[in-house]
């Protein structure tokens, strides 16, 4: 089983994906897959060519690369990752090892917006966080974990993420089988998403 997790940046959806995996951690039977994982590859390209790029846009990712690893662990098989930098802007020469699971929880802003991607999904999530909650978020993350200024972050917004966020990300909101408002601490959302997993791994035996 593929279950996708979506929703803007900053929106909790990286939190209600962790939560997931800790509540099917035992037996480990869930693999968790981050689209941030594979955007592509700017090796080619000079830091200030990197740092131009709209990394909230669909053409960002390889999703190829996505989707087919996703059916290599649905079919069994083990994929190598990228491991993708912030700092760099690009993927790093190590990778990932990720093996086969039951569950498999791919969680990123643009899962949903990819019809192959969202295909392969047997139960889609979209994780719906208010504008300015969300903005905050980012705010603190990118801050703090990623070394960005306050200015950066700002300028990055209001030029990138909030467009992208309305012309890509919100409208696959119709796509999702469940929305949960306010991300990761919506335990009743959380809650009826964990029995209907449930459901469907024992249907599957």
């Amino acid at each position: 089983m593929i279950i996708g997790v979506a929703g803007g940046s900053g929106s909790g959806k990286t939190t209600v994906a962790r939560r997931l995996v800790e509540i099917f951690a035992e037996p480990p039977v869930v693999a968790l897959i981050a689209q941030d994982a594979y955007y592509k590859d700017q090796a080619h390209l000079s830091f200030e060519e990197r740092q131009q790029i709209n990394y909230d846009h669909p053409l960002a990712f390889d999703n190829g690369l996505l989707a087919q690893h996703l059916r290599k662990l649905r079919a069994g098989e083990s994929v190598e990752q990228p491991i993708y930098s912030y700092l760099k802007h690009t993927r790093l020469a190590e990778t990932h090892t990720i093996g086969p699971a039951k569950i498999i929880v791919l969680e990123g802003i643009l899962v949903l917006e990819d019809a192959v991607l969202r295909d392969l999904c047997d139960i889609k999530v979209y994780v719906d966080t208010d504008s300015d909650e969300r903005f905050i978020r980012r705010l603190t993350r990118d801050m703090m974990e990623r070394g960005r200024s306050l200015d950066s972050v700002i300028d990055q917004y209001l030029k990138s993420v909030r467009p992208m966020h309305l012309q890509f990300v919100e409208a696959t909101k119709r796509y999702a089988d469940v929305i949960i408002p306010g991300g990761g601490n919506n335990e009743v959302a959380i809650g009826l998403l964990v029995a209907r997993i449930k459901e469907r791994v024992v249907s599957s035996l």
